[in-house]
């Protein structure tokens, strides 16, 4: 890694890598999780709920706690599932892929509310430096509108077809605003995201999530990370999603 002060150490982690971040004390796995082998395997494994999209119905909100929780849902849902991903890490970006039809699904129909915890350990691996920082200030400044649906479609599309890979280029503040009015937010949420004024207040948020993340696994945080009831999920198993809604 190009921060002076972090190791990069490589090792055989499903194809993917070990990132050993010394400044945080924290193993950070940036791997294609075993849901890779369901979308690859062509039994039936691949996406869930293919062709849904995402949120459809207006009576889901979207709200930014304080603590930098993105929470998407209805009112009144007896299940919530904690969601932790960096908007780089492609193991999310499978997550996102393979399940996020099926959890908008979920959402619409009340069963589930998610709270996104977004971190940022993977600034260094952006071309940016920052571009993760970046994500979660826009992810954000959408959250503030609102508007379920406009911000489950835009994190689809940040995670989906606009997540921009480890050491490429990434998105400036100018293509984030671009693609959130892709999803269909207003002027302001591109004003927002444009002038960089959540910067500082995302990564304090990220930074929190990721501690908070490397206490409940032991000091081996790892991305995407899902707990219900502060319970680890397995999301390796192809139906969690559905088994979260009961």
């Amino acid at each position: 890694m190009s921060n002076p002060t972090s190791k990069h150490t490589p090792r055989p982690v499903s194809s993917k890598t070990t990132y050993a971040l010394a400044g945080v004390a924290v193993v950070v796995v940036a791997a294609i999780v075993a849901a890779l082998y369901l979308w690859n395997r062509g039994d039936g494994g691949g996406v869930r709920n293919d062709g849904y999209g995402p949120v459809h119905d207006p009576a889901v909100t979207v709200a930014l706690d304080s603590d930098g929780a993105i929470v998407l849902g209805k009112s009144n849902v007896a299940k919530t599932i904690d969601l932790y991903e960096d908007p780089l890490c492609p193991a999310c970006g499978q997550l996102e892929k393979i399940y996020g039809q099926e959890i908008a699904q979920q959402v619409d129909l009340g069963k589930i509310e998610v709270r996104y915890r977004l971190v940022n350990f993977l600034d260094p691996k952006s071309k940016s430096k920052d571009y993760s920082t970046r994500a979660v200030a826009a992810n954000e400044c959408v959250a503030q509108s609102g508007n379920g649906p406009v911000y489950s479609k835009f994190h689809q599309l940040l995670f989906t077809t606009e997540q921009p890979s480890e050491g490429g280029a990434d998105h400036d503040n100018k293509s984030l605003a671009d693609i959130a009015k892709q999803a269909g937010a207003g002027d302001d949420v591109a004003k927002c995201i444009t002038s960089g004024d959540r910067a500082d207040t995302a990564r304090g948020h990220a930074e929190a999530a990721l501690k908070t993340l490397d206490t409940k696994l032991d000091n081996r945080a790892a991305t995407p990370a899902v707990f219900i009831d502060d319970k680890k999920i397995d999301v390796n198993k192809k139906n969690w999603v559905l088994d979260a809604a009961k």
